[in-house]
Order: C-alpha cells, then structure tokens, then sequence
C-alpha cells in the first residue's frame, strides 16, 4: 500500500488519522518491505532457502539492482567523473542557501572574484569555521584553510564585531581567554581568503554554506561533502561518520573540548578527493546507510566494538565490497541480544530466514498479534490486500481520482461580475488569501465568473469562507468550489482534516508582504503566546518567500487564542487574514509529485470500465476500514509508552510509483481511548 491509500480513503482511516501524530514521506519501495527487513530478497523465496544459496549469477544481479537503488548512483550514474562533475549547481546552490552573488540580502557579502573557469584540473582548497553565538546570531571565531595536499594554509581566531552569547565551547573549542588578545576582525579574514584563493579554486567543505554564510563571502564554485555523499530524503551523513567510514580516521574526538577546523577542512578535502578518485560506484560499494545502523547499534552491543567496526570498514575501502549478502535491519537487531516478534503473510523460519505463508488472513494474523505482542520487546506485523486490490491498471484509477479531487478543493468560483470589471482587483483580492497557482475568467455564462485555483487548500477554504458574499469589484459576489460527486464530501473532508491530531496547534497565515524574512516574521508574531516554529513556504522553482506562513504553537489553545489575536488586526486595517490548518507539508509534496506523474498512468485508466472500478474502490475501501480497526484493536494492546510506527512502504514498478507514506506515535492512555 501507498500514500494514495491513505489520503483516498482518509475518512475510513479514523484510528490512523487520529491517534498518530507524526507522518512522513516514504520513497517508493521497489520490493517487499520485509524483503528489505529480512535482506536479501532471495530468501522469500522458498525454493531458494531449499538450496541455502543461490547462484552466483543471481547474486550478481542482486548486487546490481541494489546498486542501481544507491542514492549516490542514482544522482552521479556509476561512471567515475572529474571534478566539475560534483560542484554545486546554480540550482544546488540556491536550494541549500548559498550566498550568491546578485542575490538580495547578499549585498554587503564579499566576492572572491574566482570567476576563471573551472576545469578537472583546477585546485581544491578545504574550508571550515567555528562560530559562536553572538548579539547579532552565529558569528566566526575561527577559519582554517588548507590546500590540495592539505597543508594547513591558514588557522586564525576572529574577534567577532558583536557581543558574545554562548562561546559554545563544546562544539567551537573557544573560550573567552582564547579571544581575549586577539585583534583579527572579519575584514581582515576576508581579505585574506580572496588573496589566498586562486581565481579557478574549488572550495571544499561539510555544509559550506553556514561557513560562508558566516564570512559573509560568496565563492561561485564549491563541493559540499554532505550533499556529495547523497542520502535518501534530504538527510545527511555527519563529517565525523564519513571520516570514519570512508576514510578510517577519527575525528572531532571526546577527549578534545571542541572541533577542530584545520583537522575538519583537511577531512572534508580528502572526502572529496576520493569521491573523485575512486568514483560513484566504489562509494556505493561502501554501503554507508548500513555502516551506519551497524555503528549506532554497535555503541549499545557487547558483540561488536568501535575497533573490530573500523577495521572491517577500512578493509572494505582497500578491498572492495565483501561476496556476502547485504547487512539487514534484523541482521543489527540480533546485535542487541534482542529476538524480534514478526508476523504476517512472510514468516521467518526456524534458521531466520523468511518463508511465504499466504494461508494466513488478516484476521488470523491480528488474533495471533494480540497474544505475542504484549510479551514481545519489538515487533513486527505485516497485514496486506490481496493482489487483485493491488493491480496497477486499477490503482491509476485511484490515483487520477485523487488528483482530480484534491485540484477540485484547490478551486473556486466567483461572481457574478459585472462587463469590464477589473481582473487586476479581483487577483489582489483574492491573492490576499494564499499563493495563487492560476487565475481564468469564465465567459460561458451570462455574466463573466473568475476561476481561481490556489497552491494550498488553506488558501481556497479561506477564501470561501471570508469572501462568499462579500463586495469584490463593484458586484456582491458568490464564492463556491465546482459542484461534482466528488466533491459532495467535501465539507465533511475539511472538518476531519481540522480535527487530524497532525494539525494540532498549527494555523494558516496569509496576507504577508513577500519581501518579509522569517526574521522580520518571528518578530512580527513574538507576542503570540506559546509560539513553537514558523514555516515559510517558498516557491518550488524560484526560491522566493510566498506570501503565507504556518505557525506551531506547543498548546492547541494558544493556537486559537492566536487566531482571534490576527484577526483581530484585520478589523484594523492589517492584510492579514488567518485560520486553522488542513493539510501537512509532506501531503503538499506528494500532490506537487501527483501533478508532475507521467502521462502512462493516467492513459492505463481508459482500459478499465466504470464498473469495475467502482466495485474495485467500494471493496477496497471496506477492506481498509477493516484495516484500521484491526490497527486499532492491535494498538489498545500496546502497552504504555510503546513506540508505534505504520508504514505504507508504496511501490516502484514499471507501471509507475507511489511514494510511501509513515505514521509513528507513542502510546499512551489518552490516545487509545480514541
């Protein structure tokens, strides 16, 4: 199952959507999720755990479709490149906010004025600072840099220009002795880089865009060794776990007060180099996602030390991946001593591996759940649907339904107007409600109407609620979304999704002037009472600031208090209008991904009649009510403070993806009355 069960069929998932509290994004899983749990995937296979191995050939066809899955392959191909291949593109560097130069807010940042073209052969230079907390936010107080060879070409403590906060010796390694004597002002640093720097120098370092940030300098070409080593989802490997595992060094140790710049540049350097030197494929081959479980569960195991974990990993650099299967996720459990329960349609067998047991029912495998899980550390329980409620020409369906329902709730119409009334007045009225995606008049009718599709359904219901029946443009008008089947429930929808724990606390912000930072916003907004986080959406292909925000606040009824504050500031004359939230981030990423789908999904649903795909969404959606509840008898079986979490692993398959959706929670007494 995906995603696109979940937000399809969101009104039958009551338990699901009301007691988990966290969800996320899941890539599409291009095999069976406890395949991956269980490693490699010839195990499933009963034939296969018969032989006890499988065929050489086999094995390697394995280890290539791995590969290809290998965030690092999939973004570098598996071909070794120079260089100019890995620094950051314009894009990349405006993504992970880098100073750029002709950027606003970057006005007064220095340029090194390395505008020589960049060849395979042009100089590498290792770059890293440590800041301190000052009145004016993250200031530096030490820059190093070191060449291609990694001599140590600069090591210089700064005497910020503000007052220092925090020294965050911990991390920094400076103490107010330390910059006591010291006369180096930022200035004199910056003057210094740019005449250290020749004009093709490639700028190397961990996250470089915090340290150029802090030296208010912008350098055109740089190789950020955290975005260089790619992980899935946006997240990434830290220095020190690279150092180790990569290069066999250990760096910013325990035993030292702080890190060390000069020792971090010099690592971030010569990760760099045998990215380039040793290519995409033998970075792969490492195996770093696994590394790292491995290390994390080693920390807490008496099997397995810090030692014997860098040893195996340098031998793996010198020689090569080892002829054995893939480490597995119940392969680092076994570490802790602790023996998983795992229950489902694929059971391990009495040797550990996994063997198909398709007899079993959902219900049969929930009666067994409620007997072992109580008495069990960790589990595992996989329920599924059967395969034909899994077909793909039937799912495309699904999945066009979906989009054309959630572009339905995105809209609205408004009028009647009056001939020649202004467009212009229209846009900026209702734009003062959220982003706008695109704006048309409707000229069938008797008198022209306008249809507004926005970017965020906060956006359209606000709209229908503050401006249906209001004066817009010299005409009393009328605003409503379009009138369909599917949109009946519409109304329904949106009080459920107000109700979704996810959106506790949170409310829509819209009005606010684009040329607003999220500085200037948090100031705005710092007599709201509670105030946890701010969100500022940016727009997905310029990188500017919307004209909208969300805010988190740590008690639900701080959040509605703020919402009679702003208001409130409306009946004075402010822009602002605000509201409740509907909708997660992660929900708008995979309706963005739904609109960008390829034309062969939704061509596959011509093939398929009206009637079987209504029989089809009518079943499944009582099979997946039967679902939750089965959850929802399994989760009042938890005890107390047990971790849950829900995992809909999607698909990946030659008739298009689904992105995977997770849910996770904590028991506890409250919730599971719900």
């Amino acid at each position: 199952m995906s995603q696109l069960h979940f937000y399809k069929f969101y009104l039958q998932f009551k338990h699901l959507r009301r007691v988990f509290r966290h969800r996320f994004t899941l890539p599409p899983s291009s095999a069976g999720f406890l395949a991956n749990l269980c490693g490699d995937e010839a195990n499933l296979n009963p034939q296969n755990t018969a032989q006890g191995s499988t065929s050489t050939s086999s094995q390697r066809a394995t280890n290539s479709s791995e590969m290809q899955r290998d965030p690092v392959i999939q973004k570098y191909g598996e071909e070794k490149r120079g260089l100019t291949s890995y620094t950051l593109t314009l894009e990349e560097l405006k993504k992970n906010d880098y100073p750029m130069k002709g950027s606003p807010g970057y006005e007064s940042y220095m340029y090194t004025e390395c505008d020589q073209q960049r060849t395979d052969s042009s100089p590498l230079f290792g770059l890293d600072c440590e800041m301190c907390l000052t009145a004016k936010g993250n200031e530096v107080t030490r820059v190093s840099l070191v060449d291609a060879q990694g001599r140590c070409l600069l090591n210089e403590l700064v005497k910020p220009e503000s007052r220092i906060v925090n020294y965050r010796t911990r991390f920094s390694g400076i103490t107010r002795k330390m910059l006591l004597p010291v006369k180096t002002k930022l200035a004199d640093i910056q003057t210094r880089l740019k005449r250290l720097l020749p004009h093709d120098a490639v700028l190397v370092g961990h996250s470089l865009n915090a340290d150029l940030q802090a030296l208010q300098m912008i350098h055109p070409s740089v190789i950020d060794t955290s975005l260089l080593f790619a992980r899935n989802e946006g997240r990434r490997f830290k220095l020190k776990f690279l150092a180790k595992a990569v290069l066999g060094k250990e760096i910013q140790c325990e035993q030292k007060i702080g890190h060390d710049p000069t020792e971090d540049a010099r690592a971030s350097l010569e990760l760099a180099q045998f990215f380039i030197e040793q290519g995409p494929a033998k970075v792969a081959e490492l195996n770093l996602e696994v590394l790292l479980t491995t290390e994390r569960l080693a920390e807490v195991s008496p099997n397995k030390s810090a030692l014997q974990l860098q040893q195996n990993t340098v031998q793996r650099v010198q020689n090569g991946p080892p002829q054995l299967s893939r480490s597995c996720f119940l392969d680092c459990l076994q570490l802790t001593g602790q023996k998983p329960l795992l229950l489902g349609r694929q059971e391990p067998d009495s040797s550990g591996l996994c063997q198909g047991n398709l007899s079993s029912s959902n219900k049969q495998i929930l009666q067994q759940a409620l007997k072992d899980v109580p008495l069990s550390t960790f589990s595992i329980i996989q329920f599924s649907l059967d395969p034909e409620h899994v077909a793909p020409h039937l799912l495309a369906g699904i999945s066009e339904k979906v989009r054309i329902k959630l572009t339905d709730m995105l809209t609205i119409y408004a009028g009647p107007f009056d001939e020649g009334f202004c467009l212009k007045t229209v846009k900026k009225k209702f734009g003062k409600c959220g982003p706008i995606r695109c704006l048309t008049v409707v000229t069938e009718t008797y008198q022209p109407y306008v249809c507004i599709q926005y970017e965020v359904l906060e956006a359209a219901q606000l709209a229908v609620e503050s401006l249906n029946g209001a004066e817009v443009a010299g005409s009393c008008i009328k605003v409503q979304r379009p009138v369909t089947g599917t949109m009946l429930d519409c109304d329904v929808l949106i009080k459920e999704l107000e109700l979704d724990v996810e959106n506790e606390g949170v409310i829509y912000v819209a009005g606010l002037k684009k040329s607003l930072t999220e500085t200037d916003l948090q100031e705005e907004f710092s007599q709201l009472k509670d105030l946890q986080a701010l969100f500022l959406p940016r727009d997905l292909q310029s990188g500017k600031h919307r004209n909208c925000c969300f805010l988190k606040f740590l008690k639900p009824d701080s959040a509605v208090d703020a919402l009679e504050v702003i208001n409130g500031w409306a009946l004075t004359g402010s822009r602002l209008r605000s509201r409740k939230a509907l909708a997660p981030g992660h929900l708008w990423r995979w309706i963005w991904q739904m609109d960008h789908s390829n034309e062969k999904q939704r061509g596959d649903i011509l093939s398929v009649e009206k009637e079987q795909q209504s029989n089809f969404e009518q079943e499944l959606r009582k099979k997946l009510k039967k679902l939750d509840q089965h959850i929802r008898k399994l989760y009042r079986r938890l005890q107390n403070n047990t971790l849950c979490v829900v995992l809909f692993p999607g698909v990946n398959s030659i008739h298009g993806s689904q992105s995977g959706l997770g849910l996770m929670g904590i028991k506890d007494g409250e919730r599971s009355a719900c």
